[in-house]
């Protein structure tokens, strides 16, 4: 099969560098958008460890006390906490960054980060797939949430392996989906593992960013478009653009870090029940859409209203199986309402079909609204782009 033709899921549109100074953290629109100040009040991510499998972070005054090395598996000079690239820095401040410095504010500063570099487009390594040792380390790390901001095009049996072997360990596997939706819309790996959580990315009215690409693998969608980041690895300023589909899976985990740290009993396969049982759809929860999965990544129903059902904390949401090494226990309350489908979604055939109108669609669970969707103050703007969201069920990975 030859080299790997890895990938950054971060978009590769960048458009002029602003100095450091200028304050990223206002042009970060989701953090607003979904009502951090409130959200901050309950949860922070404190006691939640974010595996940024990735290429490398370093440690920057937005992540200064909150990083911490891993393992670096390219072979090559330097560590964990060596970014040569600038992208996996991006992340890390995305999902944990206190904002110091004119940095990127975090959506769960409260968070820790551990490094685990590994090699992105061939940049470091000149073996086919360096991907799998990283994430068996960050398997066997303490960190709760394994953030896979890269995609490549195949299925390597050592990745499938290793992916396998963080899940049996209880971690949430993150990944995103890919950029590349408008040249070739390739099955984006890690991301299309069943047991991994596929991210697309969304602009601020939850309309898919065209570039995002879209299968049977998309599992939820959170903010990536217009997000700042990292020019390089020179860390002299960030560049404005696109964060991609790389941004919304670091924010997607962020989110779970919030729920999670808010509920420390509940197992992997809980946190992602109620990402999915609170996620802003306007079509019903057990049929996806190819380009937002289940819909838009909100803790805020979680967090500020105890919205969404954990389940049972050894069946995983998105198969319906159980998961290797995950005890039948410690379920948390009992569930309000239901959020299984009744069949396997990943295992079942249906024919597509145009998902319903968000305007059309009446929910006493605010589904049918955006980011925050809780309170009289909150915002009411309805889901956008729902004539790209289009219903099927899950593929067998």
């Amino acid at each position: 099969m030859g080299a790997v033709a890895s990938g950054l899921a971060l978009a590769s549109a960048v458009l002029a560098p602003y100095a450091v100074a200028d304050d990223v953290e206002l042009k970060q629109w989701y953090l607003g958008a979904m009502g951090v100040e409130d959200l901050w009040e309950v949860s922070t991510g404190r006691g939640i460890k974010v595996a940024v499998v990735d290429s490398g972070v370093t440690e920057t005054p937005s992540l200064n006390g909150r990083v911490q090395n891993g393992k670096d598996v390219t072979g090559q000079s330097g560590d964990a906490l060596d970014d040569y690239d600038g992208h996996g820095t991006t992340m890390a401040e995305l999902i944990a960054g206190s904002g110091r410095g004119g940095g990127l504010k975090g959506l769960a500063p409260g968070a820790r980060v551990i490094s685990f570099r590994t090699s992105l487009e061939n940049k470091l390594s000149s073996k086919e797939s360096d991907s799998a040792e990283a994430i068996r380390a960050a398997a066997d790390s303490d960190a709760k949430i394994i953030n896979m901001s890269i995609t490549v095009d195949f299925d390597y049996p050592q990745n499938r392996e290793a992916v396998k072997y963080a899940f049996s360990k209880g971690k949430l596997l993150i990944a995103g989906v890919g950029n590349d939706a408008e040249k070739k819309n390739f099955i984006g790996y890690p991301a299309a593992y069943s047991n991994v959580v596929g991210v697309s990315a969304a602009d601020k009215s939850g309309k898919v960013a065209k570039y995002s690409e879209f299968g049977k693998y998309v599992d939820l969608a959170a903010p990536g478009r217009d997000i700042p980041h990292w020019c390089d690895a020179t860390f002299r300023s960030y560049c404005e653009g696109e964060g991609g589909t790389s941004a919304a899976t670091a924010i997607a985990s962020a989110s779970a870090a919030l729920i999670w740290s808010k509920h420390p009993n509940w197992t992997a396969n809980q946190v992602l029940r109620v990402l999915i049982d609170t996620a802003g759809r306007s079509w019903p929860k057990d049929k996806p859409s190819d380009y937002l999965g289940h819909g838009l990544v909100r803790p805020a129903p979680n967090l500020l209203k105890g919205r969404g059902n954990p389940g049972p904390p050894d069946i995983d949401p998105l198969t319906n199986k159980k998961t290797p090494g995950v005890k039948a226990t410690g379920s948390s309350a009992p569930p309000k309402e239901s959020s299984a489908p009744t069949a396997n979604p990943r295992e079942s055939e249906a024919d597509s079909e145009p998902a319903a109108s968000a305007a059309n669609v009446k929910s006493d669970d605010d589904n049918d609204q955006l980011w925050i969707a809780v309170g009289a103050a909150a915002a009411v703007a309805v889901i956008g782009g729902a004539a790209f969201a289009f219903v099927r069920n899950r593929r067998n990975a």
